[in-house]
C-alpha cells in the first residue's frame, strides 16, 4: 500500500482539525455566520486569511442564508467554496440549499449538528441535518475527528466529480466532536494537492462567454432536470467508493465507504447508527459479545445517497435489526428507521426493524441507553420507541396511550 510520507499528528480540537483541513484543500471563497457549535471552525479559518497562511477570500456576513447565498454565486463563477452552519442557521439555509443543488454546484458545508428550536437548544441531537435529506445534497456522518477530518477532503473530490456535480453535508455532532480534544493526522499540503485537484467547472459565469444559470423552467423541462438530480444523486455510490478506494491507498486510513461493520461476524442482532454514537454502540457490542450475545453493530456513513445496496448485503441473514437515531420525523418516527425498512422492503426474509429515537436535545447516549435498545429488541420488533424518557414529566393519560399504540 502507498501511504503518504508526510502526516502530522496533533492533538486538536474537532473544530480546528477540520479548519486545517479546509485550508489544505484550497477553497477559493469561505463565506459564513457564526452560529453555536460550529463558530470555532469559521473563526479559525478566518485566522488563518488574516495572518497569510490561506489564500483565499473569506466573508463574515450578516446571516447564514447570506452565507449560502455568496457560496452559491461563487460557485457558479466556477470557484472551490466553502461553509459551516448548524441548527436554526442551517434551516435558514433552506431556500438556497434547494437552489445549489439544482444547480449542480460542488459546495462543501459542514453542519456542527445541534437541535432546532422550539424549545431553544443548544446542544446535540441531528434533527437539522435529518430535515435536510431532500434537498439533493449528499449527507456524510463521522464519527470521531479523525474521519470528520478526512471526510472533508474526499467530499470535495466526490462532490467535484463530473459524474456527481452535487453539493454535499459534512455532518459532525456539536460540541461531541466540535469541541473535543482528540489525537488527529493531517496529511502533508503536497499530499492534499495530489490527492485533489483543481476544481474544473463544467459550466460557469463569465463575461467574455454569457451563459444562463438557474433560468425559469416551465413543465416542459422541470421534471427532467430534477430527473438529472436524481440521476446524479444515484451515479455517487460508485464515485464515493471509487475515492474512498483511493483515499485509503494514499492515507492508509478507512475511506468513505457506505458502511463499517463491528463485530457482525455471525450476529443475529445488528444496532444500527450514525454519527458519534458509535463508540457507546461498539463498546456496549464488546460488553454484550462477552456475556454471550450475538450481536454486532453497523455504521452508517452515508445518509444521502442512500446505501440501499450495501445494506441489504450487510444484513442478509440477519434476525433483529435496532435502528438508534438522534431524530424524529414528527408522525413517522426516525427518518433512517424509515428509509432502511422501505430499503429492505423486497429482501427475501427481512430482519425485524425496531427503530428507537434516543439523545435528543443532547441528552446522553451511554451504554445503558444501548443496552436498552438491545434488550428492548429482543422481545420482538416495535417502531418509534422513544428511549430513557422521563415519564414523570409527561401527562400520565396520553403516556398510557402512547404505549398501548407503540411499545
Amino acid at each position: 500500500m502507498a501511504i503518504a510520507a508526510k502526516q502530522e499528528r496533533r492533538v486538536i480540537e474537532g473544530s480546528m482539525a477540520v479548519a486545517e483541513m479546509v485550508k489544505r484543500c484550497r477553497p477559493h471563497v469561505v463565506s459564513a455566520y457564526p452560529i453555536t457549535p460550529q463558530t470555532h471552525i469559521v473563526e479559525d479559518i478566518s485566522e488563518f486569511v488574516a495572518d497569510g497562511e490561506m489564500q483565499c477570500e473569506f466573508i463574515n456576513c450578516e446571516s447564514e442564508f447570506s452565507a449560502i447565498s455568496i457560496c452559491l454565486g461563487a460557485s457558479a463563477t466556477g470557484s472551490r467554496v466553502y461553509t459551516a452552519t448548524s441548527s436554526q442557521g442551517l434551516l435558514l439555509m433552506t431556500e438556497v440549499l434547494f437552489n445549489v443543488s439544482g444547480l449542480r454546484l460542488p459546495i462543501l458545508l459542514t453542519c456542527a449538528n445541534r437541535a432546532v428550536s422550539s424549545p431553544l437548544s443548544i446542544w446535540n441531537d441531528q434533527q437539522d441535518s435529518i430535515a435536510m435529506r431532500d434537498s439533493g445534497w449528499m449527507q456524510f456522518y463521522g464519527e470521531d475527528n479523525q474521519e470528520v477530518a478526512d471526510l472533508h477532503l474526499q467530499a470535495y473530490k466526490i462532490a467535484e466529480d463530473h459524474r456527481v456535480l452535487l453539493p454535499v453535508m459534512v455532518c459532525m455532532d456539536g460540541f461531541i466532536l466540535t469541541h473535543a480534544f482528540e489525537p488527529v493526522e493531517l496529511p502533508a499540503q503536497e499530499d492534499v494537492d495530489a490527492f485533489l485537484p483543481p476544481y474544473q467547472a463544467v459550466a460557469k459565469l463569465d463575461p467574455q462567454q454569457p451563459i444562463t444559470m438557474g433560468a425559469f423552467a416551465d413543465p416542459n423541462y422541470y421534471m427532467e432536470i430534477r430527473w438529472q438530480l436524481e440521476y446524479a444523486m444515484q451515479q455517487a455510490p460508485a464515485v464515493i467508493e471509487q475515492v474512498a478506494a483511493e483515499f485509503e491507498q494514499t492515507f492508509g486510513r478507512p475511506g468513505l465507504h457506505a458502511l463499517e461493520s463491528y463485530r457482525t461476524e455471525g450476529a443475529e442482532t445488528i444496532i444500527l447508527g450514525l454519527g458519534s454514537m458509535l463508540s457507546a454502540i461498539k463498546d456496549t457490542v464488546d460488553e454484550l459479545r462477552a456475556e454471550g450475545e450475538p450481536v454486532g453493530a453497523i455504521k452508517l456513513r452515508w445518509y444521502r445517497p442512500f446505501p440501499r445496496q450495501q445494506l441489504i448485503e450487510a444484513l442478509r441473514g440477519v434476525k433483529r435489526v435496532a435502528v438508534m437515531e438522534k431524530d424524529i420525523s414528527l408522525g413517522m418516527g426516525g427518518a433512517v428507521c424509515a428509509d432502511l425498512r422501505s430499503a429492505l422492503y423486497d429482501l427475501d426474509q427481512r430482519p425485524a426493524i425496531t427503530g428507537f429515537v434516543v439523545g435528543l436535545g443532547g441528552r446522553d447516549i451511554t451504554n445503558r441507553t444501548v443496552r436498552a435498545c438491545y434488550e428492548r429488541v429482543q422481545r420482538g420488533p416495535g417502531e418509534n420507541i422513544w428511549v430513557e424518557l422521563d415519564e414523570d414529566l409527561l401527562d400520565p393519560d396520553m403516556l398510557r396511550a402512547w404505549k398501548q399504540q407503540w411499545t
